[in-house]
């Protein structure tokens, strides 16, 4: 019951959110082929970059000549940053937002546990982020037909957006927990949107430099890079196994606090 109260909440905004991260996906393959055209042009522009950009771009071992390292270089940003921006708004609010608009009492006077409320919400927003992440991959392989050259590995293509997934579930995850501790869900926003952007910072600055590279550590963007996906055609595992531990921390914390919780209304 809740998990599907949830859903539709929240069905606005996925809509919302799918069709622009489609509209740009699309927009940008759309005009990959004119780019093509004019390979020695982009190779002259990326040659005019600065190392520093290039290399916190993965532009120096991308090449903007094959459809899928432009899509590395021009796509993979946004869905990145615009889709973890999405995956810590929809959590962040998620439980808080009960407290907040004082609808907490109605949902406790109900047969339903914490635990149980705590699992349906949580399941709302692994559905809403799988379903957006759905949403980018079917936009990305009908974008791939507007180019003639669109032998792309579908291998790799999926090993880029299998990382891309785990990355939105890690700051959902995190804003999950934030959320279920925290009453002001002005303050659980903040916080979850502040932790996006400062760690996109530190996945740059990592980048940039030399003295700088364990930021990578504390940056799921340099977990999820492009660069090294889709060069390398591998996904490295203490990536995988430090957002999937992320990932299953905040969960089992947010059970654990909630249960707990000083609940006032």
């Amino acid at each position: 019951m809740l998990l599907r109260r949830e859903f539709k909440r929240n069905f606005r905004g996925l809509i919302i959110w799918s069709i622009i991260m489609a509209g740009i996906i699309l927009m940008y393959l759309s005009i990959y082929p004119e780019f093509a055209k004019s390979q020695q042009g982009m190779n002259d522009m990326m040659n005019a970059l600065p190392e520093g950009m290039k290399k916190a771009f993965g532009m120096d071992r991308l090449n903007l000549g094959s459809l899928l390292g432009f899509y590395g270089i021009e796509i993979h940003l946004m869905t990145t940053l615009l889709g973890s921006i999405y995956a810590s708004l929809l959590a962040s609010n998620i439980v808080a937002k009960e407290q907040h608009e004082k609808t907490i009492e109605f949902l406790l006077s109900k047969p339903i546990t914490r635990s149980q409320i705590i699992s349906q919400k949580l399941a709302a927003v692994i559905v809403n982020v799988l379903l957006f992440n759905v949403v980018i991959v079917l936009a990305s392989l009908l974008g791939f037909q507007f180019s003639k050259d669109n032998d792309v590995s579908l291998g790799t293509f999926f090993l880029l957006e299998s990382a891309v997934l785990l990355m939105h579930l890690t700051f959902a995850s995190i804003s999950f927990l934030f959320s279920a501790i925290l009453k002001r869900t002005r303050s659980v926003v903040s916080m979850s949107l502040g932790l996006v952007f400062i760690t996109y910072f530190f996945s740059i600055i990592s980048g940039v430099s030399e003295h700088l590279t364990w930021l990578k550590y504390v940056s799921p963007f340099k977990y999820a890079e492009a660069a090294a996906i889709i060069t390398d055609r591998y996904f490295d595992p203490l990536y995988v196994s430090i957002m999937g531990a992320v990932i299953v921390c905040c969960a089992a914390s947010a059970y654990w606090y909630y249960s707990k919780k000083d609940i006032t209304v």
